[in-house]
């Protein structure tokens, strides 16, 4: 379970982001019934529900742009779950370390060949362009 760094969702895979999508459920599932213990998600609940949503928006968002279905309704529940309507939030965590981290991760994915070339090349390219340009700030 995990939540990519939210600069890479326009970029992660359909497959990848279908998954994050079914992840974010997950997420909320548990963390409504109070059980969401897992060490690489459970920063979330230090948060507001509303951060959460803004996230599970930039997937759903995303996932629209590339013609992907999903069920819809859930993004009222997710609404209904933060309580708010207006979504516009970042996790600390999402800090350059971690990014630098899911680009490792998903360039395992890639040398185990869970990631296609062509799929690599847009993320690598994401990658290297985040972090230069914060170099270069």
């Amino acid at each position: 379970m995990r939540l990519w760094h939210y600069k890479l969702i326009p970029v992660l895979p359909n497959k990848m982001l279908v998954s994050q999508w079914r992840e974010c459920i997950a997420i909320k599932r548990q963390w409504e019934k109070g059980t969401l213990k897992h060490r690489l998600v459970s920063y979330v609940t230090k948060y507001s529900r509303l951060t959460f949503v803004d996230y599970v928006f930039r997937v759903s968002s995303e996932m629209d742009k590339r013609k992907i279905k999903y069920k819809k309704s859930y993004l009222t529940e997710f609404l209904d779950f933060a309580g708010l309507t207006t979504l516009d939030m970042n996790y600390v965590e999402h800090n350059d370390r971690y990014l630098k981290q899911c680009c490792y991760n998903l360039q395992e994915k890639y040398d185990r060949g869970i990631i296609t070339e062509e799929e690599w090349q847009k993320i690598f390219e994401t990658c290297i362009d985040i972090i230069t340009e914060r170099n270069y700030k």
